[in-house]
């Protein structure tokens, strides 16, 4: 069994913004496997699909991104998912827009969202996929409110390629391995 959570802020206001991307993916995921969320507890929405001969349960926290730690803290537990066999999805700003990064663990780069869930497990190692959402123009200085922003038209192709290829990255993940998604996405 595996757990992939994508990081991200519940509602309508949020759904197609950069800091949703997360969301966005396993949003993609459960539609390809004709799959619908319901709540688990008051803390995230999940579903379950098979993908590889795996096992993988979809989650999207409810406690918005900058709480995401409670959330995964309690699937981890609610699933006993050994954190190798999870995955979290999320933005980074640090990274161009078109652009994933892999990682088995490390720090979260000032990502609040991913800095939660490494407080709340009391650990580092924690897999997760990076989606890069910086445009070619800089963004603003008020970082906060760029990431709660929408994609530009022109910006929507690249982001549905990205999503494509996050989902692929995931499934060599599930079926090879960590260390084979990171030579051939990273």
């Amino acid at each position: 069994m595996y757990l992939v959570t994508g990081l991200g802020n519940p509602g309508r206001s949020y759904s197609k913004t950069r800091h949703n991307v997360g969301f966005m993916v396993v949003d993609w995921m459960a539609k390809e496997a004709g799959r619908k969320f319901a709540p688990l507890g008051s803390y995230a929405l999940t579903c379950t699909t098979e993908r590889n001969d795996t096992t993988v349960i979809l989650a999207k926290p409810q406690t918005y991104m900058n709480s995401s730690g409670f959330a995964t803290r309690q699937l981890v537990a609610h699933y006993g998912v050994d954190l190798p066999k999870t995955l979290i999805i999320y933005d980074d700003l640090a990274l161009p827009l078109g652009t994933i990064r892999i990682r088995r663990s490390g720090g979260s780069s000032g990502q609040k969202g991913m800095q939660s869930i490494i407080t709340a497990l009391g650990t580092e190692d924690v897999p997760r996929l990076r989606i890069g959402i910086l445009p070619e123009e800089p963004p603003p200085d008020d970082y906060s409110d760029f990431v709660l922003r929408r994609f530009k038209r022109k910006e929507r192709p690249i982001l549905e390629e990205v999503l494509d290829r996050s989902i692929a990255a995931i499934d060599i993940v599930l079926s090879d391995g960590i260390e084979q998604a990171m030579s051939l996405y990273n």
